[in-house]
């Protein structure tokens, strides 16, 4: 490497950890390395589980420090984290709520109060997004209710990674991706549905005109130019991290799941399907970082194995939980992974073991139980998953792409094999930062189309099939 490589840098913030990765093109190769990473957990605060939002930007300004310190030259910089949370701003730009998590109890209640306003069917049909009771629309419907006075004094309403980008740049944006997930823009126009916040009575004043992803949104504030002693451009990746991760399947015309705390599960398409059967199904048409629409279901995911591990005081690696599932072959016990239950529970393995009291089967006693009874009941979700999509797009699909952090867990890879008949590909693991990286490139001309950045994808990583 010369002295000062120059590099895009991707900052990926998950439900419990960030980093910050440099990237750049070299020999028809994507290469990567890791600059700064951190914990992100919830905070308790004022009675609410919160992110600790301003921890997270100071984060954020270390990874960029770092980069230099790492002899790069940084041209670029995007920001991609979880959906539905937001913050609101005052006149004077100032924020006045904290960034509360979806996870918190807030929103107990709330769906169904909004569909006592508007028809549940209606909100399906108009922006095609899947429910779930965390949703933005019901969180702010929660806080109208809880603190009506905010609104008196709110101008300006950003999801969190459009936040931590007007701190860098102090350029208010929503960005287009995950303003699809607020269960609040139209599937078809890509406009905020007035007529949905007027029945909630939130000022629609909040929202700007939704920005389209892979495009600069200007250079650092003077101020962060003075700290950091360097300036360079901001870039909207799809911010949210699964548009992000998307964009980085080496494949076309796949069925993929994107593996971590939540198993995003689906294809791209090119306009949005709300047919009575999608709403049924509960599937969900969210925004994709090339303006297409990512048609997939929300499935709860590793956050089961990782809460399981938490109980177990993390004396289990993920790996060793894929051996010791391995030992477990008699044990067939499996849960509806989707299941409100396992959103947020006290005791993970206390309400694994309700569920299958309940439903007669062995209860889970051992780490290798648990791990294997959320294994191969994520399978078992996955291969339904695979059918409705079928049945829901009129296709059939040879293969399923599994990306990110999950797709590490071969025992589940051979299993899905095995169950669906499809062919299984695996990887790229760091798939959220690859996606938010290309997007850069897309949108700095390093990079001509999505497909060469798939060429480049299966140049750079190791991608397996089973």
């Amino acid at each position: 490497m010369n002295l000062l490589q120059k590099c895009n840098l991707a900052v990926d913030i998950g439900a419990s950890s960030g980093r910050v990765i440099a990237g750049y093109l070299e020999n028809n190769q994507l290469l990567l390395e890791e600059i700064h990473r951190f914990d992100n957990n919830m905070i308790k605060k004022d009675g609410h589980l919160c992110w600790d939002i301003d921890r997270l930007f100071s984060e954020i300004k270390t990874g960029l420090r770092k980069s230099v310190e790492m002899k790069y030259q940084p041209q670029t910089v995007g920001i991609d984290t979880w959906a539905v949370d937001f913050v609101l701003l005052d006149e004077q730009k100032n924020r006045i709520t904290d960034a509360v998590a979806y996870r918190d109890h807030r929103t107990d209640g709330s769906m169904e109060k909004v569909f006592q306003r508007i028809d549940q069917q209606e909100i399906y049909q108009q922006t095609g997004i899947q429910f779930q009771p965390f949703n933005t629309i019901y969180q702010l419907h929660a806080l109208k209710q809880e603190s009506p006075e905010i609104f008196d004094k709110a101008a300006y309403f950003l999801m969190v990674p459009d936040y931590l980008h007007y701190l860098l740049t102090g350029k208010i944006t929503n960005e287009y991706t995950n303003a699809t997930t607020t269960q609040l823009l139209n599937a078809g126009t890509q406009q905020w549905e007035k007529a949905f916040l007027e029945k909630i009575g939130i000022p629609d004043k909040l929202f700007s005109e939704p920005t389209m992803p892979m495009q600069s949104i200007g250079s650092l504030t003077d101020e962060l130019q003075k700290e950091l002693g360097f300036n360079l451009d901001v870039v909207l990746p799809g911010t949210h991290d699964t548009a992000s991760a998307v964009v980085s399947v080496p494949a076309q015309d796949t069925i993929y799941i994107s593996s971590g705390t939540w198993s995003l599960m689906g294809v791209e398409h090119d306009s949005p399907i709300s047919s009575p059967q999608a709403f049924q199904y509960n599937f969900t048409n969210e925004g994709g970082a090339s303006e297409n629409i990512r048609f997939l279901k929300n499935i709860m995911g590793l956050w089961m194995i990782q809460e399981v591990r938490r109980e177990y005081n993390e004396q289990y690696s993920f790996a060793e939980f894929v051996e010791l599932v391995e030992q477990e072959a008699n044990f067939t016990s499996k849960v509806d992974v989707n299941d409100q239950r396992f959103l947020s529970p006290e005791s993970m393995k206390q309400v694994i073991q309700e569920y299958c009291q309940e439903t007669n089967q062995q209860l889970p006693e051992t780490p290798g139980q648990f791990a294997k009874c959320i294994y191969d009941s994520l399978v078992e979700c996955y291969d339904e998953t695979a059918k409705e999509i079928e049945e829901l797009t009129g296709k059939t699909y040879n293969s399923i792409h599994i990306i990110g952090g999950g797709s590490k867990n071969n025992y589940m890879n051979k299993k899905l094999a095995e169950v669906s008949g499809k062919s299984i590909f695996t990887g790229p693991s760091e798939a959220t930062a690859i996606g938010n990286l290309i997007a850069q490139m897309l949108a700095t001309g390093q990079l001509p189309t999505i497909e060469a950045s798939k060429e480049i994808i299966n140049n750079s990583f190791d991608i397996q099939k089973f």
